[in-house]
């Protein structure tokens, strides 16, 4: 039976081949991002979209209004939207504490906020039993980011999700975490990656490649589907062994 599957950040990258990979299987997907442009050139088939500022709780509200109108229930939310902040303004202050206080900020607007609201908005039309919530993290949340802002907001989505996983339990639902480690073919790095830096990610790998979205999206198709019914409270690393255990 078709499932109703809501994914942020499905417009591009690990989000929309998430997004193809559950249309495939015949499910109800619905597209959230910011900018509606990239929604409507995802051309997912079926695909219902809707533009939204995840970050707002009015916006949010909203959403959640749609879905109830257009699906009903949830049976899997995945988390996707997100990212380093590189489409965000920069901020104009030569005060070094503002940049601070701008780049801590922004990230966790756009990792931890975006999966909090949308989480709460859509718990109570989470299938019971049945639900699925799944969010990206980072391979950045064991090993840093930089800068740490990225890596420390991918990070406070774990704790959230073990709590989730406890409160959500009862109803039949599951709670999980993907951490994926470099991924091809996304708009993370806001461009091309230095061909050295590139060299390096995947040497670090044992399997001696790039990830690719879809590996992640994959996983994530996984841990929706009925044999993982049992796992709850996890983070899945899909790194190519870049990063060992946990």
């Amino acid at each position: 039976m078709a499932r109703n599957v809501v994914i942020s950040g499905g417009g591009s990258g690990i989000g929309l081949a998430t997004a193809q990979t559950f249309a495939a299987d015949g499910d109800r997907v619905l597209l959230l991002g910011r900018r509606a442009e990239v929604l409507e050139k995802a051309g997912v088939p079926g695909a219902l979209t809707y533009a939204a500022d995840l970050s707002d709780p009015h916006s949010v509200r909203g959403v959640a209004e749609f879905v109830g109108d257009e699906f009903g229930t949830v049976d899997v939310l995945v988390h996707s939207a997100g990212g380093a902040g590189n489409l965000e303004p920069k901020v104009e202050s030569e005060d070094p504490l503002e940049a601070v206080a701008h780049n801590w900020t922004v990230n966790f607007r756009l990792n931890t906020l975006t999966a909090a609201l949308l989480t709460e908005a859509l718990r109570e039309r989470l299938a019971s039993p049945g639900g699925r919530v799944l969010f990206l993290s980072s391979i950045a949340a064991y090993r840093g980011s930089g800068s740490g802002a990225y890596a420390a907001s991918k990070a406070a989505l774990h704790p959230y999700a073990y709590d989730l996983a406890r409160e959500l339990g009862p109803r039949g639902i599951t709670v999980n975490v993907v951490a994926p480690g470099y991924v091809e073919d996304t708009g993370f790095f806001g461009g091309e990656i230095e061909q050295a830096r590139r060299e390096r990610l995947v040497a670090e790998t044992s399997t001696g490649r790039a990830g690719t979205p879809g590996d992640v999206a994959g996983t994530l198709h996984w841990l929706a589907s009925p044999g993982a019914g049992h796992i709850t409270a996890q983070v899945i690393q899909v790194n190519g062994g870049a990063e060992r255990g946990h």
